[in-house]
C-alpha cells in the first residue's frame, strides 16, 4: 500500500481533525483515512442542471411550496411612433 504525506495544512483544520479523531477514539491518521473512505466510496451524481441541482438538496427536507402570483393580461405595446 502506498503512502502519503499531506503538507501546509491550516492550523484551524488540523485541529478540528484532532478533535474529531479524539471523539472517535482513533488516530488523527484513521480519521483523516475514515474521511477519504467515506468521501470517495459514493459515485459523484451530480446533477446535469442548476434547477435539478437545488431540488436534490430540498426534496430530502420535504420541499417547498411556494404561492405564484395570479398571472395579468399582457399589455399592449406602447406607441413610439408619435
Amino acid at each position: 500500500m502506498a503512502s502519503m504525506t499531506i503538507r501546509n495544512l491550516d492550523d484551524g483544520l488540523k485541529k478540528r481533525l484532532r478533535i474529531r479523531a479524539a471523539a472517535h477514539g482513533r488516530s488523527m491518521e484513521d480519521e483523516a483515512r475514515d474521511i477519504l473512505r467515506a468521501a470517495l466510496s459514493t459515485a459523484e451524481n451530480r446533477p446535469a442542471n442548476l434547477a435539478a441541482a437545488i431540488r436534490s438538496r430540498i426534496v430530502p427536507l420535504g420541499g417547498v411550496e411556494l404561492e405564484l402570483p395570479p398571472r395579468e393580461a399582457i399589455r399592449d405595446l406602447p406607441d413610439f411612433s408619435g
